[in-house]
């Protein structure tokens, strides 16, 4: 691991191992003696409770007060998501193909790139130089390796056009078989939000145990090496992984809890934008105001051994996340509402002099 904290852009390693300890060093082990199960187990319960009603509770504000303005603005009457939803599935005639599979994937496609053209034209031009203070590891990537964006950019486009289409089409039949999906009449509200805390769950689980499996040394080498290139991870790299790795941790976890729950397609739409505009954010290198804090997968990908989860319930439990706790980026872990930088207000210690 000699050459993870380089100055490259990308940071490719070369000389590491073929996996990483998921059981951090004696350091880590000394304090997880310290710390007992039974006290991350209740504090990985208190986390589930209040990450699930805080999404709750925001995703119920936010849509009443879009419909409000919305409503407004274009004067529509009754239920806005309703009529706009029945435009939608009339305009098209409720064909399963066009609104489950192309629909689907146009979704899922013109989120994860309006995301990432924003960090994109950061990354490579250096612009506005005002959002360069939020970059969590400075001077990583600044700018972005040319060559190396382009190797990840072909892997992506192999990713999202030929692996998740070929992924949705073998979703079809069982989101089918599981019920009809494709619906003229939308869910409740109060349906949704019990819908959004199920897929919360699964995803975590999904993702967390599968990412696990892959730092295995079995698996390390041969698939999870590639998504590890990049310890200072940009945006694009979100989906930057071998085809296997994208399958069992992306797009499995993901679609787990809307298969089980045989959730109306437009929830799945919702879904989608939620998962992937969070998976853009935790690997963006940046922590900007207002945005959902990206410190802990970043922490992941400098480090390896931490931060194996999305929601940090199950590293709670599992004590994957004692580095990551006595940590800086621990401390800047936090949802930033001002314009200073966290790494200002909680910056590195500085380093000891040999």
């Amino acid at each position: 691991m000699a050459s993870l904290m380089s100055g490259d852009s990308c940071h490719v390693v070369e000389d590491e191992p073929c996996c990483h300890p998921i059981v951090d060093d004696n350091e880590s082990t000394e304090i997880e003696a310290k710390e007992p199960k039974k006290n991350r187990v209740k504090q990985s319960i208190h986390k589930s409770f209040f990450i699930l009603g805080g999404v709750i509770i925001i995703f119920a504000a936010i849509r009443n007060t879009l419909t409000w303005h919305l409503q407004k603005c274009w004067g529509a009457s009754g239920d806005f998501w309703q009529a706009l939803w029945v435009k939608v599935f009339d305009y098209f005639e409720g064909d399963a193909f066009i609104i489950g599979f192309i629909g689907t994937n146009l979704v899922a496609c013109i989120t994860f790139w309006a995301l990432n053209a924003f960090f994109l034209f950061m990354d490579i031009t250096g612009r506005p130089a005002f959002l360069r203070r939020y970059k969590i590891q400075e001077g990583k990537n600044d700018p972005v390796s040319r060559p190396q964006l382009m190797k990840a950019l072909k892997v992506v486009l192999f990713n999202q056009f030929v692996v998740t289409s070929m992924y949705s089409l073998l979703c079809m039949p069982i989101v089918q078989w599981r019920g009809d999906c494709i619906l003229r009449e939308l869910p409740t509200v109060h349906w949704v939000l019990v819908e959004l805390a199920v897929f919360l769950i699964f995803e975590e689980i999904g993702f967390y145990y599968s990412h696990r499996m892959l730092h295995h040394p079995m698996f390390y080498k041969h698939i999870h090496k590639l998504h590890h290139e990049w310890t200072s991870p940009i945006g694009l790299t979100a989906i930057y992984a071998h085809p296997v790795e994208h399958v069992l941790s992306s797009l499995i976890p993901a679609t787990l809890g809307p298969i089980i729950m045989g959730s109306h397609i437009a929830t799945i739409w919702m879904w989608f934008v939620m998962v992937i505009s969070s998976a853009v954010n935790a690997h963006c290198g940046y922590h900007l105001p207002f945005f959902p804090s990206p410190e802990a997968h970043d922490f992941h990908h400098l480090k390896f051994t931490n931060c194996f989860g999305t929601l940090g319930i199950l590293d709670r439990l599992h004590g994957t996340d004692i580095l990551f706790r006595k940590s800086k980026q621990y401390d800047r872990h936090i949802l930033l509402t001002s314009l200073t930088p966290l790494s200002s207000t909680f910056p590195d210690s500085p380093k000891r002099s040999k």
